[in-house]
């Protein structure tokens, strides 16, 4: 139902096979999944992300999840890496200046010789790796709940959080939202940064505590920061990440602002849906 609020799902969801979510702005909770019974046996989400819905309720019950990752992975991560050099590379910033008649006198600085980490190496992680084994880095870190062998043959690195915030020039989020992951980036690992540290997030807004990066941004113990998500989405015209030179902000188009994306999207959802109907493995199962 479009525009359906809580109420809605909570009235008409008793006796449904499968759910479809999108934008996850309506819980999916307990009460919601114990309403529509033991006939539910499939959610599916029209993005990547899923942090709406009660994981642990879904596997008490042996509902199975999916999403579209596998449809946006290429989409989100090249968008990740023109993040990056746009950001790094103040190419927003020397646009306007042209289009208002002036020079552009800011430097930016270059991934040649720089350490990326990658916070969060599931598809996107991986795929951006891959992008970026173009550049003659001088190092690639990541953090992952286990080793990724498609990175490691890159010449990635498994570190801890805070030995890749502390060492690299370009931190790029691609983690999900999940209780554990929420505000990940904070005061205190701001504080581990390099001061020409770039923070790139096409995760999730609240992956980071947008007033520790103001704070870190105005004083400059940070060199800049490039998201694709915020908290929240859009952001107000006055907040103080609207105004800052040193800031690239899009509004959340990582993995739909293509033509093929929609569709794509769309049809792996029902595809997840379909099949779970018949019996088959799920085309993107989140593994909970």
């Amino acid at each position: 139902m479009v525009g359906s609020t809580y109420q809605d799902l909570l009235d008409n969801i008793a006796g449904s096979f499968g759910l479809i979510i999108s934008g996850g702005k309506i819980p999916v909770d307990e009460h919601l999944i114990e309403t529509a019974g033991p006939s539910l046996r499939v959610i599916s989400s029209t993005s990547m992300g899923y942090e709406c819905v009660d994981t642990n309720a879904l596997k008490k019950r042996g509902i199975v999840l999916g999403n579209t990752v596998h449809a946006t992975t290429d989409r989100v991560s090249e968008l990740t890496v023109g993040l990056l050099i746009a950001t790094a590379r103040h190419f927003l910033d020397a646009n306007q200046q042209m289009k208002s008649g002036k020079l552009p006198t800011s430097l930016g600085t270059g991934l040649t010789n720089s350490v990326v980490g990658i916070i969060g190496c599931g598809n996107i992680g991986i795929a951006v790796a891959k992008m970026l084994s173009g550049f003659k880095l001088s190092g690639l870190l990541y953090t992952s709940r286990k080793p990724k062998p498609e990175v490691e043959c890159l010449g990635g690195q498994l570190v801890s959080l805070n030995d890749l915030v502390g060492r690299s020039d370009f931190i790029i989020l691609a983690t999900v939202l999940v209780p554990e992951t929420m505000y990940i980036i904070n005061k205190d690992r701001l504080a581990l940064m390099k001061p020409n540290a770039v923070i790139i997030n096409v995760g999730r807004g609240k992956l980071i505590n947008q007033d520790d990066l103001v704070d870190a941004l105005r004083n400059k113990r940070i060199r800049g920061a490039g998201l694709d998500v915020t908290t929240p989405e859009p952001l107000p015209l006055d907040h103080p990440l609207m105004t800052m030179d040193n800031v690239v902000i899009l509004p959340h188009i990582a993995g739909r602002n293509t033509i093929e994306a929609a569709m794509e999207k769309a049809q792996l959802t029902i595809d997840n849906i379909f099949a779970v109907f018949n019996n088959q493995p799920m085309p993107c199962q989140v593994n909970l």
